[in-house]
């Protein structure tokens, strides 16, 4: 049985992928790792979460696609970048794991989690998201439709029921 993870590395195959963005992240590790190690797609992991907006900018104007992958706590980070994907008409995917979501252990998290996707609809971006591993195939699917077809800025929020709970400590 395939991993969702599995699934969204397929679909960014048959959208003809080119380019990942990504800092670290535990929830798209395993992603990473496969585009990694694919040879049609060129991985470049980003000192803050911004530079990714820029940079597929730039691979659409030099004809690739791209797509930028993240955690809803580095959506803020990207708000005043955001902007130019509708200035510059450009299509923008990106997949953002989310945390700050029911069952959270870190408070720090909850503010941005809650906000996501209404910063990100502030910002022109249309969102959707997957919380079961059947759903998340589909969905990445319809947003890279949307975005590299429809010429839109697409989130897909991986939320937090589908990516798990993080906990640090002991289990019990």
């Amino acid at each position: 049985m395939n991993d969702w993870r599995d699934d969204i590395f397929q679909v960014l195959q048959d959208h003809d992928i080119k380019q990942v963005y990504h800092v670290p992240d535990a929830g798209h590790s395993r992603l990473i790792e496969a585009c990694q190690t694919s040879n049609s797609i060129r991985t470049i992991a980003l000192t803050t979460e911004e530079e990714g907006i820029p940079l597929a900018a730039g691979a659409w104007l030099g004809g690739q696609r791209s797509v930028l992958l993240m955690q809803s706590s580095g959506v803020g980070n990207t708000i005043n970048l955001m902007g130019l994907t509708k200035t510059l008409r450009f299509p923008f995917l990106t997949l953002i794991t989310m945390r700050g979501e029911p069952g959270e252990f870190n408070s720090w998290q909850y503010p941005m989690g809650q906000g996501t996707p209404k910063v990100l609809e502030a910002m022109g971006v249309l969102v959707m998201s997957a919380d079961k591993a059947e759903d998340v195939k589909t969905t990445v699917d319809h947003a890279a439709r949307s975005a590299f077809n429809g010429g839109q800025a697409v989130a897909v929020l991986l939320r937090q029921k589908l990516i798990g709970i993080k906990t640090f400590g002991k289990k019990n």
